[in-house]
């Protein structure tokens, strides 16, 4: 008798200490730094889903590329390592070419318009056919910054590029402003380019200004020209297998909380690029404005869409936002 007791009071205990849900554990991957906002607006929504779905959901965050390269953590959404990811357009465009149309040069005026894109009709019909090629879910955008270049080479014009030997990673669109003003582009790994604009090996690079700091690449080059040239992004994209079994309001809450952290992250980054320009003329590092209307005339002429999987009549669609 005694033992039956003993046997229903652990049992009804072990159900008082139970939780009454069970908690679905989730991955989060990106390759950004720490420090990065990047990551800090993730870290974020990690903990906004867990608050707002009552503890349900405990998203865990893995920057620095700890669950694989960009490459890998896209392959990663399909095989099931992964999650949710932040990630760039150029990847989503292995799947859906059309959605790549962003990095064509000169598709985005501004951080604005960027952002008026993410609310636009064209927006839902690109994210959505990446969707239905991937089957996975675009929930949010986020403002990367925009690329400028640098040189040791006085640059007013797109003219002023030619010959110029110029560091540019080996992604179609991000060699196609470089090349159509005729510079010589070299893909030096990331990691190599500091010493390689130091010993003379390529004299210009282009990148975000907060890259340009953080790299120290203001320190071997006279000067930082805003050619502007591609306003950068990344998209936060959850996995399709996660994405089904949410239900309409966990899959409003999951979209709510990443837009909330896209809006973070990108007005953390405006800002950022904002104070630099008075950082670097502080060190004595020209910076110059140029006339970037001649720049993308010059890559119209000279890089056509349909090279890339691109459709001229998206890029009008999106230069007509407002």
């Amino acid at each position: 008798m005694n033992t039956t007791r003993i046997t229903l009071a652990l049992a009804a205990s072990l159900i008082a200490a139970a939780p009454a849900f069970a908690q679905t554990k989730l991955k989060w991957a990106h390759v950004y730094e720490p420090s990065e906002p990047f990551h800090t607006a993730s870290v974020w929504a990690a903990e906004e889903i867990k608050k707002r779905s009552g503890g349900r959901f405990q998203v865990d965050v893995y920057p620095a590329s700890q669950l694989g390269k960009e490459n890998d953590i896209n392959q990663g959404l399909t095989l099931g390592t992964v999650d949710i990811i932040i990630s760039g357009s150029s990847f989503a465009a292995k799947a859906f070419p059309r959605i790549g149309v962003t990095y064509y040069p000169y598709t985005f005026r501004d951080v604005d318009h960027l952002l008026a894109y993410t609310k636009s009709d064209i927006y839902k019909e690109l994210t959505a056919g990446y969707e239905q090629k991937s089957g996975n879910e675009i929930i949010a955008t986020t403002y990367y910054g925009t690329r400028h270049t640098t040189s040791n080479r006085p640059i007013a014009k797109c003219a002023d590029m030619k010959g110029l030997k110029m560091r540019v990673p080996d992604v179609p669109a991000y060699l196609a402003m470089p090349r159509a003003c005729g510079a010589n582009t070299s893909p030096i790994a990331f990691a190599e380019v500091y010493l390689a604009l130091q010993n003379g090996t390529v004299e210009a690079q282009e990148n975000p200004l907060p890259t340009i700091d953080a790299k120290k690449f203001f320190e071997v080059q006279k000067h930082i020209v805003l050619t502007g040239h591609i306003v950068d992004h990344l998209n936060t994209v959850v996995a399709g297998g996660l994405w089904k079994k949410l239900s309409d309001a966990d899959k409003k809450m999951f979209t709510e909380v990443a837009q909330e952290a896209a809006a973070r992250a990108s007005k953390e980054v405006a800002a950022r690029e904002k104070e630099l320009v008075a950082v670097f003329r502080s060190k004595g590092v020209s910076v110059n404005e140029v006339n970037t209307g001649e720049f993308r005339d010059t890559v119209l002429k000279n890089v056509p869409f349909e090279q890339f999987g691109y459709q001229k009549a998206d890029w009008d669609r999106i230069q007509a936002v407002k």
